[in-house]
């Protein structure tokens, strides 16, 4: 047995013999580290076999009790795969994998929680807001990959969470915890002993000054599911999405709720998100698309006068859409707002950059500078082009039910598009912006100024 020393990328785990001041793989600069590897003299046959005669995987789908975290894994957990969670610090990552434990150890199953950051003790505190803990919700405080993978190896858990992959590292590579070699080398010794126990792996990651996931990008591929949670930390809405599934769509978003007992699961999260039940100018309520869900939110606008350079404020929304309606209202409908500071706001803490609240953005900005109320049974849905035309949007159909179940009497939509009828319902087509504020006030409720 030989040791050869190679240079791997930590971007994208290109290697090379020698070290190079830029990866021929991704391009990047100063990226490669070197890492010592074994080569074996002998070689090894690979036979190849029909892909027809080969048997399929026999993995089953076991919910994880957290109905949001099984709404983007599609129903749960698979067996033998390995999930990664990421998100910035404070965010809700342990939270999360701990109620994922708890709740399958409360359904009689054996679950094993690796603490790498953590003493045993720090982390009984932590579970005891969640409620009772069961004993059969195992925990070891150690950062040794090789007695982590002994541990699952011998106890074979049916959910296993590593807290963090960041921290746990080999004695026998030379590099420090958390090193591209050490997360690279410890994640594929762990994901193999899952995978021949039949063990359900949780690696929770850690993310950079940027946002992104933090560790070698070869991670990622190494792992079945990647899920980042997400928020502001100042606000109490947490969104969980799923960047790539490997036995599932990506395309679904969880809901939750930060509380003094962890994380609360938003099914109603339209109603959740919901403010004051107020009428006044510059508040208008939209139907965004986030994954496959469709949720009622508060568009809020302010027109202010302001001294120097007009200010352009947009919070939870789109910067650029906020600049593109403010030019359409003025040369499409004469609301002209150059002189004036604009802010616009998604109330309730989620995020709308998707076109579908254009109507509502724009609506809320005339509302908020002619001064007149919309009446809050009144949705608006569609998206705004540069000729001020209403465009349909994905979903139509989707959004407008949505807008009924949570009260909405009539609706705003685009001509264009096609759309159900719903009874009980009132439905507004408008062609133009322009034909969509002559609908809004004919729903005006209060004139303030």
């Amino acid at each position: 047995m030989k040791t050869r020393s190679v240079h791997v990328c930590r971007e994208c785990g290109t290697t090379s013999p020698r070290w190079i001041g830029r990866c021929p793989g991704c391009g990047e600069w100063n990226t490669l580290d070197e890492e010592f590897a074994s080569a074996s003299a002998g070689e090894t046959r690979i036979v190849a076999s029909p892909l027809c005669s080969v048997a399929t995987s026999g993995e089953t789908l076991s919910p994880s009790g957290v109905e949001e975290l099984d709404r983007v894994l599609g129903g749960g957990f698979t067996t033998g795969s390995t999930t990664l969670l990421f998100g910035e610090p404070g965010i809700g990552k342990s939270t999360l994998a701990l109620m994922a434990l708890r709740q399958r150890a409360l359904g009689g199953e054996t679950v094993l929680l690796v603490a790498a950051e953590e003493s045993a003790g720090q982390v009984a505190s932590r579970a005891s807001r969640l409620g009772d803990v069961p004993s059969n919700l195992l925990v070891a405080a150690t950062t040794n990959v090789a007695d982590a993978e002994d541990l699952i190896r011998s106890l074979r858990p049916a959910l296993c969470v590593v807290d963090s992959i960041a921290a746990m590292s080999d004695p026998s590579l030379a590099s420090v915890a958390g090193s591209v070699p050490q997360v690279r080398h410890g994640a594929e010794r762990l994901c193999a002993a899952a995978k021949s126990t039949g063990a359900s792996l949780v690696l929770v990651g850690h993310v950079t000054k940027d946002g992104e996931l933090a560790g070698p990008r070869t991670l990622e591929h190494l792992v079945d599911t990647v899920l980042r949670i997400e928020g502001e930390r100042e606000g109490s809405l947490r969104v969980l999405r799923a960047l790539k599934h490997r036995f599932g769509a990506t395309s679904e978003v969880g809901l939750l709720e930060m509380v003094n007992e962890g994380l609360r699961d938003l099914p109603e999260a339209s109603l959740a998100l919901g403010g004051l039940d107020l009428e006044v100018p510059g508040v208008v309520m939209g139907i965004a698309t986030d994954g496959s869900r469709s949720l009622l939110v508060e568009i809020q606008a302010l027109v202010a006068s302001g001294s120097g350079a007009p200010r352009r404020v947009a919070h939870q929304l789109s910067s650029q859409r906020l600049s593109l309606l403010l030019a359409v209202l003025e040369v499409r409908c004469g609301i002209d707002t150059n002189a004036s500071d604009v802010f616009a706001a998604s109330a309730g803490g989620l995020p709308a950059l998707e076109p579908g609240v254009d109507v509502a953005l724009a609506l809320a900005i005339a509302s908020a500078a002619q001064g007149f109320a919309l009446a809050r049974a009144v949705a608006c849905i569609g998206e705004v082009g540069l000729a001020g035309e209403l465009r349909a949007v994905a979903g139509l159909n989707r959004r407008v039910r949505e807008a009924q179940r949570l009260g909405a009497r009539t609706v705003i939509v685009p001509r264009t598009g096609e759309m159900d009828d719903v009874e009980g319902l009132r439905i507004e087509r408008c062609a133009t912006l322009g034909d969509a504020l002559e609908a809004a006030r004919r729903h005006e409720v209060a004139k303030v100024r």
